[in-house]
């Protein structure tokens, strides 16, 4: 019965294929489906056979991740994605490397790995080709390598070469060396994605020739020396993300012409100088991310009222000195405020209560002081979300909130007692009663009388001494 069924099934395949070329559908050109075959085997290895899997990849028995299209007649694939995208996507092997024949794939436009080159204890590396790119120059427009951990060596200047590339995305690979300065050439390009790689080395000038460049992702990697200023000439860019590297120097303020930047992340670096007033000028950001840098300065140098886009506003670990500005408060926009960890002073304006859509208001780990005058229903709904711990000198005060709404961390002021005492203490006290030149003891001055037991004692001992002697009078 299986025989049987085998049987059947070639006969009627060889009946679709004639009857395919009979009613004039476009066939696929031979040397074109010979180099889809060929490379894919060279992927998921020597046991794929496509010509018997699949003999008609662009009509009725498809291949996952291969798209096609018609061109003169012909088909021709134009994409071609490996890697366990979907469940039945094509699955590298452990040897998984490139062949010639991938690049004579003659109107490929995209092409992506993902989870496809996997190292192995450190074995099994592979390095991207080097000479065959400028083949699929007139053509390709989407080339992403994702999280191929064995994918190493340094990332070829020839990919400079695909003049109509629009998205690379080199993502969690194991590239090391220099940014290429040939994707200065890539005047196309609306997405670069280099992040989470091995690179080293400074951010190549000729970045700030990608006018069209809308994501510019350089995140996770060593990358070091300054910004270079040509990246102000990225005025198309919506996102900008140059955290976790070894860049430092100052911000330059040609950032500012960024003006239709949405998220700003140059987080867990070493630049310095302070905060840029060139910021203003970007007033469609939407999240600012510049923790763990030691900037330094003074948070009143921007005027963030000119930010009502921004939502995420993250300052902590920067070295901030200065009292929090109220423009802050004035940023209707803003869910997440980080100031933790900076040597901020004065207290916090209650006016941070009033934005609407904040959700955490994180201060901890400052030099601010004095009470707290957020309502208790403020406390109720941030909960920890509100961190102002680790302020030695900022309290709440006592009696205007129930003990279960206090801000955690914080301790009650005690300065209502505390005057009540000093009051009592900066009494003034009559000769008739005490001989003041035993005491030592300016009351006049306002000296705390509070924990002073030399004090104490000679309060005592004076006291007994004088109702001895208003006794033996009497």
């Amino acid at each position: 019965m299986r025989k049987l069924f085998i049987v059947m099934f070639f006969v009627c395949l060889g009946s679709w294929r004639s009857y395919a070329q009979d009613s004039g559908e476009a066939p696929m050109e031979k040397t074109e489906m010979d180099s889809l075959f060929s490379s894919i085997q060279g992927f998921v290895g020597n046991w794929w056979n496509g010509s018997d899997l699949y003999p008609d990849p662009c009509g009725w028995t498809p291949i996952q991740g291969v798209s096609c299209d018609i061109f003169d007649g012909l088909w021709y694939v134009t994409s071609l994605n490996i890697g366990p995208t979907h469940d039945n996507s094509l699955a590298c092997s452990p040897n998984a490397h490139f062949r010639q024949q991938l690049f004579q794939l003659k109107h490929l436009k995209t092409l992506s790995f993902f989870n496809c080159f996997v190292s192995t204890k450190g074995k099994n590396s592979v390095s991207l080709p080097t000479g065959e790119w400028l083949k699929l120059a007139g053509t390709l427009e989407s080339l992403e390598f994702r999280s191929n951990s064995a994918l190493s060596g340094q990332i070829p200047a020839s990919l400079g070469t695909l003049s109509k590339l629009q998205s690379l995305v080199l993502l969690q690979n194991g590239f090391v060396g220099e940014i290429p300065e040939s994707f200065g050439d890539l005047i196309e390009l609306k997405r670069l994605v280099l992040a989470g790689n091995s690179l080293t080395g400074p951010i190549t000038q000729n970045l700030g020739k990608l006018s069209e460049l809308l994501i510019l992702d350089l995140s996770r990697n060593s990358l070091s020396g300054s910004l270079p200023l040509s990246l102000g000439n990225l005025t198309a860019l919506l996102k900008l993300d140059l955290s976790e590297n070894k860049l430092s120097g100052i911000l330059p303020s040609e950032l500012g012409n960024m003006g239709n930047l949405t998220l700003l992340d140059l987080s867990n670096n070493s630049f310095y100088g302070g905060l840029r007033q060139s910021f203003e000028k970007m007033s469609s950001l939407e999240e600012i991310i510049l923790s763990s840098n030691p900037i330094g300065g003074e948070l009143n140098t921007i005027n963030w009222k000119n930010l009502q886009n921004l939502a995420i506003l993250d300052l902590s670990y920067m070295g901030l000195y200065g009292e929090i500005p109220d423009s802050l408060s004035e940023l209707k926009s803003l869910r997440f405020l980080g100031l933790s960890h900076n040597n901020l002073t004065g207290t916090p304006s209650p006016k941070l209560a009033n934005l609407p859509f904040v959700s955490a208001i994180y201060l901890f780990g400052n030099n601010l002081s004095g009470d707290l005058k957020f309502s208790q229903q403020f406390y109720g709904k941030m909960g920890r979300r509100f961190g102002a711990w680790d302020n030695p000198n900022l309290c709440y005060p006592i009696g205007t909130l129930a003990a279960k709404n206090a801000p955690f961390g914080v301790k009650p002021c005690e300065e209502e007692k505390e005057e009540e005492v000093v009051k009592l203490m900066k009494k003034p006290i009559s000769k008739a009663s005490f001989d003041t030149n035993n005491w030592n003891f300016d009351v006049s001055k306002g000296y705390s009388l509070i924990g002073n037991e030399e004090f104490w004692l000679k309060f005592v001992g004076n006291t007994l001494t004088m109702v001895l002697l208003i006794n033996m009078l009497l």
